[in-house]
């Protein structure tokens, strides 16, 4: 799909590359609940783009499309996909918001109206959902007698927040613990991920961020993940709830870096703590940071990485990623065969 839309993110026309923005991060969100979208909904947000026909239109395309194609089946949620999507572009592209409980339950109800009897309705029982992060296991959701409680006090904490005198470290470190709880409490049935990440970002304008890159839409199941991850603890299964892997994926969309974003990386069968690490042999604890323990995959999977393509890959510098490597020889996890200029890193644990 990037490739598809990779002319219009590249696109110099502003208009142009706002919609095509918000089409490919439309329809990009659909991965958090695995639905894909149909080639007449690419063919349609190709004339939206283009600027042959609004949203409106396009809205009334895909209804037309499904009102005359009979063949999809109750279990085919590909309508859904494409007309949630069609919704999504529509929202992104608008200016208007409001930091408000009401402005994010009506965010649901536009995107799912027609679509769920219960858009735009806070959920009246709980709910858990088999997470394959959590190798089947479930977040501990709102109860469903205080959703709307816990809702306004966590709008009126962040409402009351200032971000006066923080670093960008702090800043982010902030948004994912927000976020992260926003998600949690889990007001709707269905569509909470796809409605929180778009008022999130609306969100993120309000703060001074452009948010036009295509890291929501090339890697929405990984901001899913990381959102379970950051509300799961587990002490039997030394499972600690962390916002780490949020926090990497709001510094590539933020600050435009490269951290790699593997959902490999959150499933507790692997990386079990942070920042200490677990390889998936039994009993065996690395003594590694997150940072440390990228740059080991890397070097597992292709041991002739120069440092330089390596801080490329993590996002790092030079000097960060020498003092990386520094530090795994002094702890003996990998060693460097055959010299500097034609050897290749050599990695001593499974």
């Amino acid at each position: 799909m990037n490739d598809f839309f990779e002319e219009y993110l590249r696109e110099k026309e502003p208009q142009k590359k706002e919609k095509g923005y918000a089409w490919h991060t439309a329809i990009g969100l659909q991965a958090v609940d695995g639905l894909n979208t149909s080639d007449y909904l690419l063919e349609t947000a190709i004339k939206s783009i283009n600027g042959d026909i609004t949203f409106e239109e396009a809205n009334n395309l895909i209804h037309s499309y499904y009102k005359e194609n009979l063949s999809h089946t109750e279990t085919d949620r590909t309508e859904e996909a494409d007309k949630v999507s069609v919704r999504i572009a529509q929202l992104l592209s608008e200016k208007s918001f409001v930091f408000s409980p009401a402005h994010y339950i009506s965010i649901h109800s536009q995107l799912f109206k027609g679509i769920y009897k219960h858009a735009g309705k806070v959920r009246d029982y709980n709910i858990s959902k088999n997470e394959w992060v959590l190798d089947g296991d479930s977040v501990m959701y709102g109860g469903a007698f205080d959703l709307m409680a816990t809702l306004d006090y966590d709008f009126s904490v962040e409402k009351e927040f200032s971000y006066k005198n923080l670093s960008i470290d702090e800043i982010i470190k902030h948004l994912a613990v927000f976020v992260s709880r926003l998600w949690q409490i889990h007001i709707f049935p269905e569509g909470n991920t796809r409605t929180t990440a778009v008022f999130f970002i609306k969100y993120l304008r309000t703060l001074g961020f452009d948010v036009t890159n295509d890291i929501f839409a090339e890697n929405a199941w990984y901001f899913r993940n990381a959102l379970v991850r950051a509300n799961y603890t587990n002490l039997k299964k030394g499972v600690y709830e962390t916002t780490e892997f949020l926090e990497l994926f709001l510094r590539n969309l933020l600050l435009g870096e490269k951290n790699l974003l593997r959902n490999r990386d959150m499933h507790i069968s692997g990386l079990l703590s942070s920042p200490k690490c677990q390889t998936e042999a039994p009993n065996v604890t690395l003594d590694v940071t997150l940072d440390e323990m990228q740059v080991l995959n890397l070097l597992k999977n292709d041991g002739k990485l120069t440092q330089k393509k390596i801080g490329v890959l993590i996002g790092k510098s030079d000097r960060t990623v020498k003092r990386i490597t520094a530090s795994l020889e002094e702890k003996n996890y990998i060693e460097r065969v055959n010299g500097k200029r034609f050897g290749y890193w050599k990695v001593n644990v499974e």
